[in-house]
C-alpha cells in the first residue's frame, strides 16, 4: 500500500514539473519580440520619392533586409508618429525641418547612435548627443519663370516692390518644413517688413512645396519665393523654364534629420541602415537628387554650399517662433 502511494506522489510530481517547463517555454516565447530577426526596416522620408525608392533599393541590395517606407511630406510623417505613437511603426524617421527633428528630440522618443562616416558629417550637421543626423540638406531660394522674367536677382526685400505686384508665391508654411524654418530664421533676424511688403504685393500661397513650384511653372505666377532648391534644379533639368538663386542677404540651410526611434522594432535594422544614409553610394544618389550632402567631402550637383548666402541659424529661437510666424503668414496672405 505504501508502495503505491509512493508511485502515486512521484507521478505527480513529474506531471507537475513537466506542467511548470511547459509553461515557462510559453513564458520565454511570449518575452521574445515579434521582430526578433527579422530582416526588415521600416523608414519614413520625405520627397524626392524618387532617392526615397533609390536608398531603399541601394540598401536591400547591400545588406539582404527589406526597406518598407512611408514617403510624405514633414506634416504628414509627423502626424503619422502622432497617431502611432503607443505602437510605433517607424524604425528610422527622416525630416525635411531640423526643427520639428529637435521636436522629437525634446519629447524623448529617440535614440542615439553615431553612424560611420559620422566624421566626415558637415559641421553642426549632427547633434551634440548623436540622435540626429543630417545626412543631407535643402535650401529655399528664390525660383522664378524664365519666360517671364529672364533674369532675376533681387533680394527678398525688394520683392515687396510694386513691380512684383500679383507675381509672387509662396509654399504654405504650414505644410513645408523648408519654408518653415526658412521664414523663422528670416523673421529671427530681420523681422516682419519684408514680408509684409511681400503680402500686401498680393503674394498667393498655392500649397505645400509641389502645389507652389506648379503655379510658377505654368506661369500662373512668376516669382516664388522660399521656393526648394532641389525641386528647381530637378525641373530645370527637365526643361522646365525655371531657374534659382539664394538672395544676396541669405538664407536658411537646412540639415534634413536621419533618426532612430527609441522604440523602434527593428533597432539593429535601423543602425545599419543609418550607416548605409552615410555610405559613399548612398551620398552619390543623395547628389543625384539636388540634395546638398551631408558629408563634407561630397560635392553637390547643384550651387555648392560654401557658394549659398547664410543666414546662420538660432535653432532655439526659431523653434519658440515658428509655429506662429507660418500661421501669421497664412494669415498676411489672405487679406
Amino acid at each position: 500500500m505504501m508502495d503505491w502511494k509512493k508511485t502515486a506522489m512521484l507521478l505527480c510530481s513529474a506531471c507537475l514539473c513537466l506542467s511548470l517547463t511547459a509553461c515557462g517555454t510559453q513564458t520565454e516565447k511570449k518575452a521574445a519580440p515579434a521582430s526578433s530577426g527579422e530582416k526588415k526596416v521600416t523608414v519614413y522620408m520625405p520627397s524626392p520619392a524618387g532617392l526615397s525608392k533609390k536608398l531603399a533599393q541601394g540598401f536591400e541590395k547591400k545588406t539582404g533586409i527589406k526597406v518598407e517606407t512611408f514617403q510624405g511630406t514633414t506634416g504628414e510623417i509627423l502626424a503619422r508618429l502622432e497617431t502611432e505613437k503607443n505602437n510605433p511603426t517607424a524604425d528610422v524617421v527622416i525630416l525635411a525641418s531640423w526643427s520639428d527633428g529637435l521636436n522629437l528630440k525634446k519629447q524623448g522618443g529617440l535614440l542615439s547612435y553615431a553612424p560611420q562616416n559620422s566624421d566626415k558629417l558637415v559641421k553642426g550637421w549632427q547633434d551634440p548627443d548623436h540622435q540626429l543626423t543630417g545626412y543631407s540638406a535643402s535650401a529655399v531660394g528664390v525660383i522664378y519663370n524664365t519666360r517671364q522674367y529672364p533674369k532675376l536677382d533681387a533680394d527678398w526685400a525688394e520683392l515687396g516692390d510694386a513691380a512684383y505686384k500679383d507675381k509672387l508665391a509662396i509654399p504654405d508654411p504650414e505644410k513645408s518644413g523648408a519654408c518653415k524654418d526658412f521664414l523663422a530664421g528670416y523673421v529671427n533676424k530681420y523681422g516682419w517688413s519684408a514680408l509684409e511688403a511681400m503680402a500686401k504685393n498680393g503674394m498667393k500661397v498655392p500649397g505645400a512645396n509641389k502645389a507652389a513650384l506648379e503655379a510658377v511653372t505654368t506661369g500662373e505666377v512668376g516669382i516664388l519665393v522660399a521656393g526648394v532648391d532641389y525641386n528647381a534644379y530637378t525641373a530645370k533639368k527637365k526643361g522646365e523654364p525655371l531657374d534659382i538663386y539664394y538672395p544676396k542677404s541669405g538664407t536658411i540651410v537646412n540639415p534634413r534629420p536621419a533618426m532612430i526611434l527609441a522604440k523602434a522594432p527593428h533597432g539593429e535594422n535601423a543602425k545599419k541602415f543609418m550607416d548605409y544614409l552615410l555610405s559613399d553610394e548612398a551620398q552619390k544618389l543623395v547628389a543625384d537628387a539636388y540634395l546638398l550632402p551631408g558629408r563634407s567631402d561630397v560635392k553637390a550637383k547643384g550651387t555648392q554650399l560654401a557658394d549659398i548666402p547664410q543666414i546662420t541659424p538660432e535653432w532655439d529661437k526659431m523653434m519658440a517662433l515658428a509655429s506662429k510666424a507660418a500661421a501669421r503668414l497664412n494669415e498676411l496672405c489672405r487679406r
